[in-house]
C-alpha cells in the first residue's frame, strides 16, 4: 500500500513539474503569432496600418538606444493611421540584452506620446499610461489598446 502510494505522489510530482516547465516554456519569448493573435483579439477600436521594420526602428528612435539595425531581426508592428494612439509592436532581436535596450526605448516612446498627445488626444492618454510592456528573453511586445486585457487573454497572459 505504501509503495503504490509513493508511486502515485511521484506521478503526481511528474505532472506538476511536466506543467511546470511547459508553461515556463511557452512564456520564454514572443512569437510573431502571437502578434498575429492579438491583432485577431479585438482588442483594438480600430485597424491598425501595417509598419515595416525599417519605419518602427526609426519610430522607437531605437538606434538613440544604442542599437545598430541588424539587431532587430523580425518584427510585426501595426499602428492607428492617427485617429488614436493604439498600437502593437513585437519585436525581436537577436540578444535579450538588445531587447531590454529597446524596452527602455519604447518606454521612452510611450511618455513621448503620453507628452504629445495630453492637449491633442486626451481621450488617448489612459490607453497610452495603460499600455502593456513585456520583455521576454530576446523579444519585446507593446500593445496600446482600446482593451488591452483581451489582447492579454489572446496570449494566455491575463494573469
Amino acid at each position: 500500500m505504501k509503495r503504490k502510494l509513493l508511486l502515485l505522489a511521484l506521478g503526481a510530482l511528474l505532472v506538476v513539474a511536466a506543467v511546470a516547465c511547459s508553461s515556463g516554456e511557452s512564456k520564454s519569448i514572443w512569437t510573431l503569432e502571437n502578434g498575429e493573435e492579438i491583432l485577431a483579439s479585438g482588442a483594438f477600436s480600430e485597424e491598425l496600418e501595417e509598419l515595416d521594420g525599417d519605419t518602427a526602428w526609426a519610430l522607437y528612435k531605437l538606434e538613440q538606444a544604442g542599437l545598430a539595425r541588424e539587431t532587430m531581426t523580425e518584427s510585426v508592428c501595426r499602428r492607428s493611421a492617427g485617429a488614436t494612439c493604439e498600437e502593437l509592436a513585437l519585436l525581436v532581436f537577436d540578444t535579450e540584452e538588445a531587447a531590454q535596450a529597446a524596452q527602455q526605448a519604447l518606454e521612452n516612446y510611450l511618455d513621448s506620446q503620453i507628452e504629445a498627445n495630453r492637449d491633442y488626444r486626451p481621450g488617448e492618454i489612459s490607453k497610452l499610461e495603460g499600455a502593456w510592456l513585456e520583455q521576454r528573453g530576446y523579444t519585446l511586445l507593446m500593445v496600446v489598446a482600446d482593451d488591452v486585457q483581451a489582447a492579454r487573454q489572446a496570449v494566455g497572459a491575463d494573469t
